[in-house]
C-alpha cells in the first residue's frame, strides 16, 4: 500500500522540484523517468500497476510544473 501511495505523490513531486531546479520541465521530466527506469531495474517497482500510478504521477508532475510561477528577472526598470 505505502509502495502505491508513494508512486502517486513522488513522481510528480520530483517533476515540480526539478523543474524549479533547472527551469526547463522536459529535462525535469528525463531526470524523474530516469530515477524510476533506475527503481524498476533495481526491482523495487515490481508491478504494472505501480508503473501505471507512476506514469499518471509523472504526468499531473509536467501538467503543474507548467503552471509555476516563472523566473523573476533582475533588470526591472
Amino acid at each position: 500500500m505505502i509502495q502505491y501511495l508513494s508512486a502517486f505523490f513522488l513522481p510528480g513531486l520530483c517533476v515540480m522540484l526539478f523543474a524549479r531546479v533547472t527551469y526547463n520541465r522536459v529535462i525535469a521530466l528525463a531526470l524523474t523517468v530516469g530515477l524510476i527506469a533506475a527503481s524498476v531495474y533495481k526491482g523495487y517497482t515490481n508491478s504494472w500497476g505501480l508503473i501505471i500510478v507512476d506514469a499518471f504521477s509523472l504526468t499531473v508532475g509536467f501538467w503543474a510544473a507548467s503552471h509555476l510561477k516563472p523566473k523573476e528577472t533582475a533588470n526591472k526598470a
